[in-house]
């Protein structure tokens, strides 16, 4: 094998490589959990796998747990479940949250909400967040919608422990 050979199979594997780094970098980022506001789901110091090409095949849903850039412009990115997505109304009363008037079947909160949300519809290309840890999480029921394009990716992988995050329909009873 002359130099020349070599010297393309490195360039080559090099190249590859470079491509194989930015296509990951597009679809894929790590994400460690700060704070009790995804509880019981979600622990303080966990580390997930977000998946940021889903949502260019599909739009987000209710039940998808999701990181995305917080409204308050915080330096740190926020991981909350979708609760109600662009169209939908959501009130929140007697400690149940209510989509288009039916009640969500939610598992996997910590427990049920103590506050109130009076009925308001979603705009379009927005989508109304809480944190499974109701009545501790600076969320939707404080700050408002979530705009589309601040939305990250979906949380898809524990790192460590590790494991895939379950998916729920709440709108399934």
């Amino acid at each position: 094998m002359n130099i020349s050979t070599q010297a393309r199979q490195i360039i080559a594997l090099v190249l590859i490589a470079i491509g194989v780094f930015f296509v990951s970098r597009a679809t894929v980022q790590s994400f460690y959990v700060l704070g009790s506001s995804m509880l019981p789901s979600l622990e303080d110091g966990q580390r997930l796998i977000v998946d940021k090409a889903i949502y260019h095949i599909r739009d987000p849903r209710i039940g998808d747990i999701i990181v995305f850039h917080p409204p308050n412009g915080s330096s740190n990115d926020y991981i909350k479940r979708i609760v109600a997505t662009p169209g939908d109304t959501i009130e929140v009363r007697d400690g149940t949250v209510f989509i288009n008037g039916t009640t969500l079947n939610e598992p996997y909160i910590n427990e049920r909400p103590s506050y109130t949300f009076k009925a308001e519809e979603i705009p379009e290309g927005e989508y109304f967040v809480l944190g499974d840890n109701r009545n501790n999480s600076n969320d939707s029921h404080r700050w408002g919608t979530v705009p589309e394009e601040d939305i990250i990716g979906k949380a898809w992988l524990f790192v460590w422990p590790p494991g895939v995050i379950p998916s729920y329909d709440p709108l399934k009873q």
